[in-house]
């Protein structure tokens, strides 16, 4: 078992600090989970405090033995009940804060009337864009975890290279890998910070299902088991000559890495082969363009254009009334997390210690779909890929 070194941690919540002075904020309040975790280590029920300057202060509720035990804080404390908040605050020398951050993008209302009622007139501030800045910015401790999370994902593309059949369901080539995945340390879990956002760690589409659109913020949806999810694995099965697509967030002591490719037993057509050649190409142009100080939207922009000079508008990111706007998306604890190489992004720029999924994809109603998606981050020599298996279309 993997613990967050103390002095990470004290450096992830001084950069915090550093964040929330320039806001005027006293102080921030966590309680959602991956944010817990980035700053404590642990997922322990609770609440973590961070003043705008001096030590967090993390109140457990449960479990606090297991708390004190996984995290490296120094302040770790049971809190008994939520009403006691304020008083334990204040009984560890803190002074009860005026202007209170909360993570008001993903804090149910309930909870944030209760923690305004702790606080007499508070004022309450968005902490959400200050902890999702820090978080975008990985460390080289988080950078080695995110490799691992790359080798989970290449054992899988090679098991996957050796179990598909023709014949075969979708679900059934799912579950294989999700046994590899789950042996080589993934937790089972995919955290996603965009509200109703559920996602399975193996995704497996096969034939014309690879192009039904779904619920999902995605470009790839597929049928599912039930309306229940409706989206994912079916029990569709495998064609000869048609596209196989793995999606897999593989996830390696709680960080995530994407990485999509290709399958088919025989071919695919010559417009799914071209397509395919297409989107590495596509790739190709965000390597050359993902340099420090790029402009995320500027990078969506030219990658998007190049697509409607190939020819692909209608099949871009989607089929038309489904596409998604986005190409790439940041990567760490949640799937969902800072970069994001999207429309509507022009000002914010690429820095140094940024983790991505790029994922260029092609979808053709009634035929399937293709692509390619790696995970890169920006070091100082440049753009270095997490993932790493053979980006060869695959014909089994």
């Amino acid at each position: 078992m993997r613990l967050t070194p103390k002095n990470e941690l004290e450096y992830r919540y001084r950069k915090l600090q550093v964040e929330m002075a320039a806001a005027g904020m006293d102080a921030v309040l966590m309680v959602q989970n991956a944010d817990l975790f980035y700053f404590t280590g642990t997922v322990q029920t609770g609440v973590l405090y961070i003043p705008v300057s001096g030590a967090p202060l993390y109140l457990v509720r449960r479990d606090f033995m297991r708390a004190r035990m996984e995290s490296g804080l120094a302040h770790v404390v049971p809190l008994p009940s939520l009403n006691q908040l304020a008083g334990l605050i204040a009984e560890h020398g803190h002074p009860l804060p005026q202007r209170l951050g909360l993570e008001l993008d993903v804090l149910p209302v309930n909870l944030y009337q209760k923690y305004l009622s702790l606080f007499p007139n508070v004022q309450a501030l968005d902490a959400s864009p200050a902890i999702r800045r820090v978080r975008m910015i990985k460390s080289h401790y988080e950078i080695h975890i995110l490799q691992d999370a790359g080798t989970q994902a290449d054992k899988v593309y090679r098991r996957a290279c050796e179990v598909i059949r023709e014949g075969m369901s979708e679900v059934d080539l799912a579950a294989e890998l999700e046994h590899i995945s789950r042996q080589e340390g993934h937790q089972g879990y995919v955290r996603m910070r965009a509200f109703n956002g559920e996602l399975s760690g193996v995704q497996v589409l096969s034939g014309a299902d690879g192009a039904a659109p779904a619920c999902t913020n995605t470009a790839l949806g597929g049928m599912g088991l039930t309306p229940a999810f409706g989206h994912g694995a079916s029990y569709n099965r495998i064609r000869r000559d048609e596209p196989v697509i793995v999606d897999l967030a593989s996830c390696y002591d709680g960080y995530l890495a994407d990485q999509t490719r290709v399958f088919a037993i025989g071919s695919v057509s010559e417009r799914m082969r071209r397509g395919y050649q297409d989107m590495l190409r596509i790739e190709e142009l965000m390597v050359e363009r993902a340099v420090e100080g790029a402009s995320w939207g500027g990078i969506y922009d030219a990658c998007l254009d190049l697509a409607r000079r190939m020819g692909y508008a209608e099949h871009f990111m989607g089929i038309p009334g489904s596409q998604i706007s986005f190409i790439g998306h940041g990567l760490g604890i949640e799937i969902d997390e800072y970069p994001f190489i999207a429309k509507g992004f022009s000002d914010e720029t690429l820095q140094v210690g940024m983790a991505f999924a790029f994922e260029p994809k092609l979808v053709f109603p009634g035929e399937g779909a293709v692509g390619i998606e790696n995970s890169f981050y920006l070091s100082e020599q440049g753009l270095k890929r997490l993932t790493f298996s053979s980006q060869e279309l695959v014909l089994l």
